[in-house]
């Protein structure tokens, strides 16, 4: 008498699953990360970072900087940032490494500029300077806001963004090539055959133009 041993078959397991889950989180955490350090950046930049007072006579008047006034170097990188975010998505293979690695140093360098310019007295001691117009004039009472460090996180959040695009960009989905011309050459649509005067159709056509469809050409 025969025994059959049932041997159980291994099933496939969804191995796409979970890592479709993963680009789908690195995805959103990105492009959030990107746009919010963005706009961040872009919004404390015109916020004071430093305050002052300079000596005008007998009296002394109060002297304040913003962002764009210190540096205009996270702004501008921020603007940056936003551009590659965008062109990660237009891009791909090496390319979009390359966009990625923009995208990240972008947000490097704003948050190491805005860092720098939380110390700077530059600024308001060209403002004294002009105000009292002695060039040697500096800015008294000197003191600084939390401006500058907010941008300076601002500019870490896209750094944040385009470590994760270096990391997962290679799975993010791209725009769609559908209208990209690929240089392969486009099938030619069939001419047109000539109509036939015989059919019925024409011959109205031909009536309807004033033509006499009966006299030969």
């Amino acid at each position: 008498m025969g025994y059959v041993s049932a041997v159980s078959v291994p099933q496939p397991r969804a191995a796409s699953a979970p890592d479709s889950a993963g680009s789908r989180r690195s995805l959103g955490a990105g492009l959030l990360l990107g746009a919010a350090g963005a706009t961040v950046v872009l919004l404390a930049s015109g916020q004071t970072w430093a305050e002052g007072k300079a000596a005008v006579g007998g009296g002394v008047l109060p002297l304040s900087a913003d962002g764009q006034d210190v540096t205009g170097l996270p702004a501008a990188l921020a603007v940056v940032g936003l551009a590659a975010l965008v062109a990660v998505f237009a891009v791909r293979r090496s390319s979009r490494l390359i966009v990625a690695g923009l995208l990240a140093l972008s947000g490097l360098g704003a948050g190491l500029s805005a860092f720098a310019g939380a110390s700077d007295r530059a600024a308001l001691d060209e403002q004294a300077a002009q105000t009292t117009g002695n060039t040697s004039a500096t800015v008294q009472a000197l003191s600084h806001t939390a401006w500058p460090y907010i941008t300076a996180a601002g500019g870490l959040l896209i750094l944040l963004a385009g470590l994760l695009a270096l990391r997962y960009g290679s799975r993010w989905p791209a725009m769609s090539g559908r209208y990209e011309r690929d240089g392969t050459p486009r099938p030619r649509k069939a001419a047109r055959t000539a109509p036939d005067p015989d059919r019925p159709e024409e011959l109205w056509k031909a009536l309807d133009r004033g033509e006499d469809p009966t006299r030969e050409a």
